[in-house]
């Protein structure tokens, strides 16, 4: 008999059990409406409730300042990669990145559209194995922005710090981690977050931006993508994705429930270390990342014998354990542990590795 499914999927990513019960409590109907929140309009008194219900919750999770916005965009991150050079080069020309891996990758070839871009470091020669310690790095103090990007999936690194960056604003791609952990909002000057890792269903992007950012969009930025207006609209110069909010609000508040970041971070951290622990141990596993920094969110790994990484992969869909394929560019194993995954998520996990290990005659982890 198949084990209790859960999803292991990089995105869109595990919905907490208690929000889907919510959501199909009040789809329907939401609170007497008549409505149901796939069809409110988003001009109407329901949806501006549910919107700033749900900010308010987010600036509570993450104590954002009170000299910040919060936008809920469309996009993606992707679509970001272009709208932060759009919004943010300010009259200038550069912009600095830090190159971890794939997506980092990505945003910077995006980028490149719009302006010069300086690799401020990059961890390439390692493989990206690794974050570049702050003390190479090769910081402009003219660079517009600097970009990092807090959690690479596909490699499975992780920034476990926050980088001084002086006068330079620091902008992050934090679509994989944002709401992990706690995170000091004051030092960023940029965070976006596509909202289908831990936050919501696919079609939300959540901006916050400093106020002082805000205003000198690129010429020809369009209405949609330029931040300051945005801003000075609530999020609704188009149609915003209003059943993503709609849920993502139901998660902050579950989030708050179970005891906020901090009790997130922890359950994250514990969970994680028992799957390296597993991964370490016996020699059938291998996760080439240094373990200073590696992801607590998105784990990855190999088999030391590559050829059994099908197998590996069929008997995890068996147990009901899904979407464990590496991204498609790396290949491998890889773990998302976004916040709605439950310690038994882990447990099926590491109780499949131990089994297989035995079953191919190695020691188990």
């Amino acid at each position: 008999m198949m084990a209790r499914p859960f999803n292991f999927a990089a995105g869109p990513g595990m919905l907490p059990q208690a929000v889907l019960a919510r959501v199909r409590e009040e789809l329907v109907d939401w609170r007497g409406s008549g409505m149901s929140a796939l069809e409110m309009p988003f001009t109407g008194p329901e949806f501006a409730e549910i919107q700033a219900g749900a900010i308010e919750r987010l600036k509570r999770l993450l104590t954002i300042p009170v000299n910040y916005h919060v936008l809920f965009l469309q996009g993606g991150a992707y679509g970001h990669f272009a709208f932060v050079p759009l919004n943010l080069l300010r009259g200038r020309t550069r912009a600095a990145y830090v190159e971890t891996g794939h997506w980092s990758r990505r945003a910077m070839a995006e980028a490149r559209r719009y302006c010069s871009v300086e690799t401020v470091a990059s961890s390439e020669p390692d493989g990206f194995t690794r974050i570049p310690p702050r003390d190479v790095w090769r910081l402009s103090p003219d660079a517009a922005y600097c970009h990092i990007t807090t959690n690479e999936t596909a490699q499975g690194v992780q920034f476990h710090w926050t980088p001084e960056t002086a006068a330079v604003p620091l902008v992050a791609d934090m679509t994989s981690d944002l709401l992990s952990r706690p995170i000091d909002v004051a030092r960023y000057g940029l965070i976006y977050a596509s909202a289908q890792k831990s936050i919501g269903p696919a079609g939300l992007t959540i901006v916050i931006v400093r106020d002082d950012l805000l205003g000198e969009a690129l010429p020809g930025t369009p209405a949609v993508f330029d931040y300051k207006r945005q801003a000075d609209a609530d999020s609704r110069v188009n149609t915003p994705p209003t059943f993503a909010i709609y849920v993502a609000g139901l998660v902050f508040e579950w989030l708050a429930e179970q005891g906020g970041l901090a009790a997130m971070e922890r359950r994250n951290r514990r969970n994680s270390a028992r799957l390296y622990a597993a991964i370490d141990a016996g020699g059938v596993y291998r996760c080439p990342v240094a373990p200073p920094d590696r992801s607590t969110t998105t784990p990855c790994f190999r088999l030391a014998d590559e050829s059994l990484e099908a197998d590996f992969l069929a008997e995890a869909r068996r147990r009901g354990l899904l979407n464990l394929q590496g991204h498609p560019a790396v290949g491998g194993v890889r773990v998302s542990l976004y916040n709605a995954m439950p310690d038994a998520g882990v447990d099926a996990l590491i109780d499949l590795m131990a089994t297989f290990a035995r079953q191919r005659g190695r020691s188990a982890p």
